[in-house]
């Protein structure tokens, strides 16, 4: 799909495992937590964000705003190695804002959707996986047909140009495909310019 870019193993092991680290430690200030949608149902997915803007859902929307929804603080800051990889691979000039992470254990799954809540459809949205690989799916905006991709751990991607607004979705994880992250799972790192 044009505008869909995908860099299979773009981190090495020692960068997976430092960025884990990095992302595990700000889930002490900030911690995974359940959304639910607009008509109260949980997600299958856990949630945490770090940058300035944090994406969050519940009965009142969807919206980015600068505090956990939990705990009241700020988001802790987005790694560096997260900015540096938005820099190299995107090109886009302003640096993210938001990085949304989403936690797959057991059956956790991501339904089809557009990534609609950020200002600037232009601003290209980047997706970091770490442990498990998942099975996700992309298919145009304006509907018809799906594809499917492995994204393992390390594997990088981005929605850019026609691509930004593809509807996407994980249907699956593979559980125990990778060892990386502790009592196993996927977690997807997603930047954005949500202003």
């Amino acid at each position: 799909m044009e505008g869909f870019r995908f860099w299979p193993g773009a981190l090495s092991a020692s960068a997976q495992t430092e960025l884990l680290a990095e992302v595990l430690a700000a889930a002490e200030t900030a911690p995974f937590y359940r959304p639910v949608t607009p008509g109260g149902r949980p997600f299958s997915v856990e949630m945490t964000g770090l940058g300035p803007l944090g994406w969050v859902s519940d009965r009142a929307g969807y919206r980015y705003q600068p505090t956990h929804p939990v705990t009241g603080a700020p988001w802790p800051s987005m790694p560096q190695t997260l900015r540096h990889l938005w820099r190299d691979l995107t090109g886009w000039p302003e640096p993210p804002d938001a990085c949304l992470v989403n936690r797959y254990r057991g059956p956790a799954r991501m339904g089809l959707h557009q990534d609609l809540d950020e200002r600037d459809h232009g601003a290209p949205v980047l997706s970091v996986s770490l442990g498990d690989t998942a099975v996700f799916r992309i298919g145009p905006a304006g509907g018809g047909p799906t594809r499917s991709l492995r994204l393992a751990s390390g594997d990088v991607c981005a929605l850019t140009g026609p691509a930004r607004l593809a509807r996407h979705g994980i249907d699956r994880v593979i559980a125990g495909s990778s060892g990386l992250v502790p009592d196993g799972g996927r977690i997807n790192l997603t930047l954005r310019r949500a202003l």
